[in-house]
């Protein structure tokens, strides 16, 4: 698998199917309902928010932050039960005297039967939970979206990539065909009544202002009018590195 499995994006890359990369992740990340996760620790966002960092995920953005545990899950991390993840989240947040939790790092919404595990820990601890995710498995699959109905203390924090295929393509990796997933993931979201905003990486060196307004007329269409978090791409050395391999030139992204 580690010969087929595609790490950071170079000119030569072919797009990928990102749903069987999703597979081909879960397959290297989990044991049972164990996940690997790099680390866990408190961080300002949020207002302050008790972190853990997942291992792996299922798109190749060339503006991530992450660790190199994003594209060689092979060789990070190791693996938390369910119950070492919510103990872990839950001691960091006490020691700080912070009510928030959260999931992020690679992609959090992989390995479904870990994720819901945790939530059914912290269920009714009192703390509030953020879910980070590309959205595009709650794209694909509405029954898992309805599985988190039953937590009123989430919130999702849904990062769309583009608004056509050709920016899906050129900015993750993968088949533009699926550039809408994380789209009907925001109409799943909604449709569930769960508590989410949405957000996106429109900085225009990177994403052309007209698919902006065009992911803003498909917001709009769908009857999204609240809060939508516009990100700019910071120089992480993490993305910079990212953006060299891709062939991206650093200042003047096309």
């Amino acid at each position: 698998m580690k010969d087929r499995y595609p790490s950071f994006l170079t000119p030569e890359s072919k797009p990928f199917d990102p749903l069987e990369i999703a597979h081909q992740t879960e397959e290297i990340v989990s044991q049972k309902k164990a996940r690997k996760y790099t680390h866990f620790s408190c961080q300002r966002f949020y207002g302050g928010i008790s972190t853990g960092y997942t291992v792996g995920c299922c798109l190749r953005c060339v503006f991530c932050w992450v660790s190199w545990s994003r594209d060689f899950p092979f060789r990070a991390g190791k693996f938390y039960s369910p119950e070492q993840v919510s103990d872990k989240l839950i001691s960091h947040a006490k020691k700080r005297k912070i009510q928030k939790l959260r999931i992020s790092g690679g992609e959090p919404t992989l390995c479904p039967g870990h994720l819901i595990a945790v939530l059914d820990l912290i269920h009714e601890t009192g703390y509030n939970f953020i879910l980070e995710t590309n959205g595009l498995l709650l794209g694909q699959d509405p029954g898992y979206v309805n599985k988190l109905k039953k937590y009123p203390n989430i919130h999702v924090r849904l990062s769309l990539k583009a608004a056509t295929p050709e920016g899906f393509e050129n900015r993750t990796g993968g088949k533009g065909e699926f550039f809408d997933l994380p789209l009907k993931a925001l109409e799943n979201l909604k449709k569930a009544g769960i508590s989410f905003h949405v957000a996106a990486m429109t900085d225009p060196r990177l994403m052309p202002k007209k698919e902006r307004s065009l992911m803003l007329r498909r917001m709009n269409s769908i009857g999204y009018r609240d809060f939508f978090e516009e990100e700019h791409c910071y120089p992480y050395s993490m993305t910079i590195k990212r953006l060299e391999n891709a062939g991206f030139k650093l200042g003047t992204f096309p």
